[in-house]
């Protein structure tokens, strides 16, 4: 580990390990801090374009049509910081498939799927908790590389920050021992749930560092910690909806972040850590809302393109659910609408001869896609 570094830092300390390396302890969670005059206009832009975004939450009259595909964009890009190769389509494909087994990668992305859903449908009786952290790394852990390493419990081993292969001895970072996790994710939930006068993405922002500085589990600790970015800004009405997602920020300069991180364990230097936060959330939101416009114009222009066609309300429903998944076959079709296997590739003939959807050749049971949308949600946009 880079001890050198870390050794004399303000924001922890370093202890030994029972190997004889050292490992860093960060101190408990400020609750109260400082904000210089960057970090408050930076906190101000970063909550207009939260609010904006929130507002369209909750004028959406069919709200899948942005929070399906939003998640599933984040379950791609938070898992490939950890270092899967997994596509938007490859995710989207699978799921529509539904017979297609999926690669490794492909079940680690749906798992955070999964997780993430679960996580809000926790939000319902649970705060921001250890509970509630431990029942999400479960499900991401559930039937992948790591599901060996006690999912769903605090660590009991000593772990590492490293690229693959690195022994400890050449770690760029040694989280806390483990008998210290259990006390720092408890002073941690605290923080989450404590009334304190700090504005509630600068709370978030040190929530997100304290985490993953304590890298409480043996295995999925970046994916948890990114899924408790959008948990916690839904549990404390930041999001109505779960439409704000971190992880393509981070994952475009991985390096960054993870310097960024470092950073306040080196030096104690909170100031440039919540610059770097807000302005992912401010780039973030504002890239949330360019692709809401443009897949809710779109479907408003398919709805009229159907309208004018005359297609039947089983054509405007399946129209409706590819916003939810642009990859379709008959027999998803079928089950979606209540109709025959006939019956829906007759509704995806209309959608293919409208220019709504594309057959895929050689695909067996046929299947179609509607890569305008796609591109939608896929495609790097230049946020206005």
């Amino acid at each position: 580990m880079e001890a050198a570094s870390l050794a004399g830092s303000p924001s922890g300390r370093l202890v030994p390990t029972d190997g004889g390396q050292q490992a860093f302890v960060p101190d408990l969670l400020p609750r109260h801090i400082e904000l210089d005059s960057s970090v408050v206009f930076r906190l101000d832009e970063a909550s207009r374009a939260a609010a904006t975004l929130a507002g369209v939450g909750e004028t959406l009259q069919n709200p899948h049509l942005l929070i399906r595909p939003f998640m599933r964009r984040e379950a791609v890009l938070s898992s490939r910081i950890e270092g899967t190769q997994a596509s938007i389509s490859d995710l989207l494909l699978y799921e529509a498939s539904g017979s297609r087994r999926p690669r490794g990668d492909v079940v680690e992305v749906t798992n955070y799927v999964l997780a993430l859903e679960h996580g809000l449908q926790l939000l319902d009786s649970l705060p921001i908790s250890y509970r509630l952290m431990n029942e999400v790394h479960a499900v991401l852990m559930r039937g992948v590389r790591g599901e060996g390493q006690r999912p769903g419990g605090l660590r009991t081993n000593q772990n590492w920050i490293g690229s693959s292969g690195t022994p400890i001895d050449e770690a760029r970072y040694i989280p806390p021992p483990a008998n210290l996790v259990r006390d720092l994710i408890q002073d941690w939930e605290s923080f989450a749930n404590d009334d304190l006068e700090m504005p509630p993405l600068i709370k978030c922002a040190l929530m997100h560092y304290q985490f993953e500085a304590i890298h409480p589990y043996l295995d999925g600790n970046g994916r948890v910690g990114r899924l408790l970015v959008v948990l916690f800004l839904c549990a404390t009405k930041i999001l109505p909806s779960p439409l704000l997602y971190l992880s393509a920020y981070f994952e475009r300069d991985r390096n960054e972040y993870y310097d960024q991180l470092f950073r306040v364990s080196a030096t104690g230097d909170w100031q440039t850590w919540l610059r770097y936060f807000l302005d992912g959330v401010a780039e973030q939101a504002r890239d949330a809302l360019a692709r809401s416009r443009g897949i809710r114009e779109l479907h408003e222009q398919y709805r009229l393109l159907l309208q004018h066609r005359r297609a039947s309300g089983n054509a405007l429903q399946l129209m409706d659910n590819l916003f939810a998944s642009p990859y379709m076959t008959a027999p998803l079709a079928a089950v979606l609408l209540g109709v025959t296997n006939a019956g829906a590739r007759g509704i995806l003939g209309r959608l293919t001869g409208a220019g709504i959807l594309g057959e895929i050749p050689d695909t067996w049971p046929r299947l179609y896609i509607a890569r305008e949308l796609l591109g939608l949600i896929e495609d790097p946009i230049d946020s206005p």
